[in-house]
């Protein structure tokens, strides 16, 4: 198994991508730790990864708060001594107007989504660093590579994800401590399904994006969850300080397709 006996630290699992990275996690043999700021839907995710012969504990956190997360990692060194691998995927999804984005909203998707990601990386490194080796493996999104309107905080979160990341790579590289960022486009979670009850019709809301989608759908949790594993095991040894994209494609795509049949282009000289 590829995480066998890994000691990992997974922030946001009570669903969604994160909930799909502790199972999976947890499959691949890995010790997990799974945080969620909800206590029933971090218990249920804990329960169900031990009904299925996995290891997991719930460790209840909101990445905003220093003495939660000073908490979490504390729990899990007294435990373990180490801590191997450490997913910041706690996140706050945020869609509105910039002129209506008021000072309280940019603190709160900040200080989970940037402040939450420093927090936790800032704890748990001095115990890689004293372990001599580690992981860190930070979620973002799309939101990195080009932007929608009325998702401000949401994007300089983001984007200062991954500034951090790649400072804190090229940091520690020398002390066998890896940082990446996993930067995923539309995933089948509570997200796909707001947006989808948000639009006027959802027929025409699927067909738009799937258009913008090269491959021509969304993508699941447990495709992000494989990439997680793959990165944060000894197979990517040799990867730090990047950002990858698990879009299906859409983050290539110029504009979306056309809705129509175009007739080729031959690419005529010009006289």
């Amino acid at each position: 198994m590829m995480l066998k006996d890994k000691i990992a630290v997974i922030t946001g699992t009570g669903r969604g991508i994160g909930k799909s990275i502790a199972k999976t996690f947890a499959k691949k043999g890995a010790m997990v730790y799974a945080s969620s700021r909800s206590r029933d839907n971090g218990e249920s995710v804990v329960n169900g990864i031990c009904a299925e012969g996995g290891k997991a504990v719930f460790i209840k956190c909101d990445v905003s708060k220093e003495d939660d997360v000073k908490r979490m990692v504390q729990q899990v060194i007294e435990k373990n001594g180490r801590i191997d691998i450490l997913v910041n995927n706690a996140g706050v999804n945020f869609v509105k107007p910039f002129e209506k984005t008021e000072p309280k909203d940019w603190d709160r998707v900040i200080n989970t989504d940037l402040r939450g990601t420093y927090l936790c990386s800032y704890y748990c490194i001095p115990h890689m660093i004293n372990a001599k080796k580690g992981c860190i493996l930070n979620i973002t999104t799309v939101h990195t590579k080009a932007c929608l309107p009325g998702a401000a905080p949401y994007d300089a979160g983001k984007w200062g994800i991954v500034g951090l990341t790649k400072s804190m790579a090229v940091e520690y590289a020398d002390r066998n401590i890896r940082v990446n960022a996993l930067s995923p486009g539309l995933i089948d979670t509570q997200i796909w399904d707001d947006i989808k009850n948000a639009a006027p019709n959802i027929e025409e809301c699927m067909k738009f994006w799937k258009s913008n989608i090269p491959m021509g759908r969304v993508g699941h949790p447990e495709e992000i969850a494989k990439t997680a594993v793959f990165l944060c095991s000894d197979d990517a040894s040799y990867i730090t300080g990047t950002n990858i994209l698990a879009d299906g494609g859409m983050t290539s795509q110029l504009i979306s397709r056309e809705p129509y049949k175009s007739s080729n282009l031959e690419g005529g000289d010009r006289k």
